[in-house]
């Protein structure tokens, strides 16, 4: 069974607290606080060991691109969390939340998806634009065969027509 490193949140060094509303964006490093309202986004300068957290009564109306993210308050946009998103019990997301480890309490509420940061790129099949047409003047009834290319090389699957 593996082991993993318990997280500790950096030392909090920017506090937005109650009662405070900040219209647009906030970049920050290090550890941020939110108790207030930020309407606008929340992003780190640096990318490393910088953490958000937004408590039961702090709210974001914009997107979070943080690495590490501890909520327990409303976000109204998207999550992109490079390392860990926590959500707590009084957590409320409506929007989509990117994550590459995720530790969800009972009562946090997410509405939208939960995509982890590897399955972010979607695998899509790709079209040559080519179709195989027979030389055989017969009925025209030889079915049209469209190439796909897959993303994924370990898949053998075979073309289909129509």
């Amino acid at each position: 069974m593996a082991r993993f490193k318990k997280f500790r949140a950096p030392k909090i060094a920017t506090v937005i607290g109650s009662g405070t509303t900040i219209h647009g964006d906030v970049n920050f490093t290090g550890g941020l606080h939110v108790d207030g309202l930020v309407c606008g986004n929340v992003m780190v300068e640096q990318d490393g060991e910088s953490a958000l957290t937004l408590s039961e009564q702090g709210r974001v109306e914009g997107d979070i691109q943080v690495p590490n993210v501890i909520l327990n308050g409303t976000v109204v946009g998207d999550v992109y969390a490079s390392e860990r998103v926590e959500l707590a019990p009084k957590a409320k997301i409506t929007g989509t939340v990117y994550y590459n480890l995720l530790e969800m309490a009972m009562g946090a509420e997410v509405n939208g998806q939960l995509i982890h940061t590897k399955d972010a790129q979607p695998q899509m099949l790709g079209y040559d634009g080519q179709d195989t047409k027979s030389d055989d003047p017969g009925d025209g009834a030889q079915p049209r065969v469209v190439a796909f290319d897959s993303a994924d090389e370990d898949s053998e699957r075979a073309p289909r027509g129509r």
